[in-house]
């Protein structure tokens, strides 16, 4: 028995590790920053529908390629330096229709249509920030999304760092 739970274990996804939204049918995706470059930017693709199509992050001034199904209109939300995304609110059918994103600077975007099961992502430690998403797509756009969380390479968030100045 013991033999079987460890094989599961290390057979298991590593999205596992973290919640994922949706469905969850189709191709693997997953994008994540290197070591150098903080997460500067987001860009979401959505269908004539509504549905989220395909997603792309910009680390630095680079974009990631488009992960999801080719085509339909872009949205983004590119930060300011020192800004992060802090939480997500989505909603989902057999596809992610929604996506708000919240910035540690009241910043935010919405993309899609708000509409199915709705579900809040946010980090598992305070001071963890977005660093990137994986998930899954087939024919028609992403069926499932799950969000990495980690520190920022500069350490507090402008969040953290305004608050820690007004107790000074």
């Amino acid at each position: 028995m013991l033999l079987w739970l460890t094989l599961a274990l290390l057979w298991s996804s590593t999205c596992w590790a973290g919640q994922t939204f949706g469905c969850g049918k189709g191709k693997h995706f997953s994008i994540s920053r290197g070591n150098e470059d903080e997460l500067t930017g987001i860009r979401v693709y959505t269908s004539p529908m509504g549905l989220i199509k395909s997603i792309q992050l910009r680390y630095g001034s680079s974009w990631s390629g488009q992960h999801g199904i080719p085509g339909g209109k872009s949205h983004e939300l590119l930060l300011q330096p020192g800004e992060h995304i802090t939480k997500i609110y989505g909603t989902y059918r057999r596809f992610i229709q929604h996506l708000t994103i919240f910035t540690d600077r009241n910043g935010q975007a919405s993309f899609g249509k708000k509409i199915g099961v709705g579900f809040w992502a946010t980090p598992d430690r305070k001071g963890k920030v977005l660093s990137g998403v994986h998930g899954r797509h087939q024919r028609h756009g992403l069926t499932s999304i799950g969000f990495l969380w980690d520190y920022p390479q500069g350490g507090m968030t402008s969040t953290q760092k305004m608050s820690a100045v007004s107790k000074k």
